[in-house]
């Protein structure tokens, strides 16, 4: 399976290129890489970032501007398997258990989409996306539409989308780390006083 870390933002709340920015003494693009890695996926990174090739293959957006679903459009276009994970470049308290997990759950169900929930709201940057996908979100993408989150919901039927809840998973689960604690697990890191709370 083909792991993708998007890493094609603007960074404009930030301020400065998040990719690049230290966290725990190495860069974030590293711990995102590093998390694909332990989950036992081939890494890539998505965005108009040659200077990032140091760390795992980078495919460029196919349609730039267009946001994390140009970035998905892309690996899908160049995958060369069914299932493949996507993550965003700042999410480094997320554990590499919940993404095994992840890619676990895609397997057994067999879904086009599999996707968690956070606090009762979607994380389609945090996914699994079947290559099938890939029509559906680039008629998307030409009509301007570039959520994900639509995206996804009109490339397949609903019932081919599994949306799970974190929290109700995390209940009956004893192999999951507690630190950090569960609710900092999605914390994305978008602003400079974000990333204070995690350095």
């Amino acid at each position: 399976m083909n792991g993708f870390v998007l890493a094609g933002g603007r960074s404009t709340r930030m301020g400065r290129d998040k990719a690049l920015l230290p966290y725990a003494g190495r860069p974030l693009i590293a711990h995102a890489v590093d998390l694909l890695k332990m989950a036992g996926v081939e890494p890539h990174i998505v965005g108009a970032r040659p200077d990032l090739a140091a760390y795992a293959p980078v495919i460029e957006d196919l349609h730039p501007g267009c946001g994390p679903l140009g970035g998905i459009e892309a690996a899908l276009a160049a995958s060369s398997s069914e299932l493949n994970l996507f993550l965003p470049v700042d999410l480094p308290l997320l554990p590499a258990a919940f993404l095994r997990y992840l890619l676990q759950r895609a397997e057994i169900s067999g879904a086009d989409a599999t996707m968690p929930t956070w606090g009762g709201g979607p994380e389609p940057l945090c996914a699994i996306y079947c290559r099938d996908l890939l029509a559906g979100i680039r008629e998307s993408l030409a009509s301007g539409n570039y959520k994900v989150m639509h995206a996804v919901e009109n490339a397949v039927r609903p019932s081919e989308v599994d949306l799970f809840s974190v929290e109700a998973v995390a209940a009956t689960r004893d192999d999951w780390p507690l630190d950090p604690p569960l609710r900092r697990w999605f914390q994305n890191l978008n602003t400079p006083a974000e990333l204070a709370l995690v350095s």
